[in-house]
């Protein structure tokens, strides 16, 4: 995949993450759960930093930085996979939950070449 590509498409799965993320802030649970204001905050954090090369339409420095963040992004949704029972057995949650896994673990498989 040629890098405007892949950065189209890591953009296009960032944007469930975004949702995922705007669910979680703007939720009753995030203002009493310290580590669910953390997922909210890692994930934000995460495209924050990606926001100037997409704008700028810079495919490698986008990449570059998706690649060097995607430690946080990864354990941002493992901590949210694993309380997010204790929060709340919502169908939101729940859906939330997957639709943030399987985003990060497409985005994890293109930056990391199908390895």
């Amino acid at each position: 995949m040629a890098p405007d590509e892949l950065m189209q498409r890591l953009d296009t799965l960032l944007s469930h993450v975004w949702m995922v993320r705007t669910f979680l802030k703007h939720s009753e649970e995030a203002e009493e759960d310290d580590e669910l204001c953390e997922v909210h905050r890692d994930l934000y954090d995460y495209m924050l930093a990606l926001g100037e090369p997409h704008k700028n339409g810079d495919a490698a420095a986008y990449i570059k930085q998706a690649t060097k963040k995607l430690s946080k992004l990864r354990k941002a949704t493992e901590l949210f996979l694993d309380i997010q029972p204790e929060i709340s057995d919502h169908t939101n949650f729940q859906m939330a939950a997957q639709s943030l896994k399987e985003a990060v673990t497409e985005v994890d498989e293109l930056l990391s070449g199908g390895k």
